[in-house]
């Protein structure tokens, strides 16, 4: 599950995507924000993972693009990402409602925390101190608000360059 950002949103991330060598930056047509990782699926699971979704009923809301970081947090960097600042308490109320409707569902959930984030580029063998400055360079960097009023399902397909996310079916938000 997962958001797919406006245009404008989705320009303002591949702006800030450059700069530094060996990092793997992603395909602006590729950013989205990870609502919930499912993995691999059965028609049956994928079928169940569809009704318990149709089920989540959140108003729209408009969410910031705003700060960068790594993960992991501390030692060398492995992911670059774009943030949504401090969020907005739906986008939290979203997730809440895609966790406990596949939950009703049994649908196997890891436990991790929700870090809200647009994964920028990967950092296999990018020095840390050019990544350390990139981190400085745009740690102001604020895009454009954007609208929120869907999430997807998306699918994963491996591909030499990197994934490739397909949308399997789209939940409209409430007005």
């Amino acid at each position: 599950m997962a958001l797919n950002p406006s245009a404008p949103a989705r320009k303002a991330l591949a702006a800030i995507a450059t700069g530094v060598r060996d990092v793997a930056w992603a395909d602006p047509s590729q950013y989205h924000l990870t609502l919930r990782f499912i993995g691999p699926a059965t028609p049956e699971l994928q079928r169940a993972i569809e009704l318990a979704l149709a089920r989540v009923s959140v108003r729209s809301f408009f969410l910031p693009v705003e700060g960068v970081g790594a993960f992991p947090p501390r030692g060398r960097p492995n992911v670059l990402w774009a943030g949504t600042g401090r969020g907005h308490p739906l986008l939290h109320q979203l997730r809440q409602q895609v966790d406990d409707s596949l939950l009703a569902a049994a649908v196997p959930l890891e436990l991790r925390a929700f870090v809200p984030h647009f994964t920028l580029g990967r950092c296999a063998d990018a020095a840390t101190v050019a990544v350390q400055h990139w981190l400085k360079k745009h740690r102001d960097f604020a895009g454009p608000i954007w609208p929120v009023e869907s999430f997807e399902l998306m699918n994963s397909i491996s591909r030499p360059g990197g994934p490739e996310y397909r949308t399997v079916r789209s939940y409209g938000l409430g007005k």
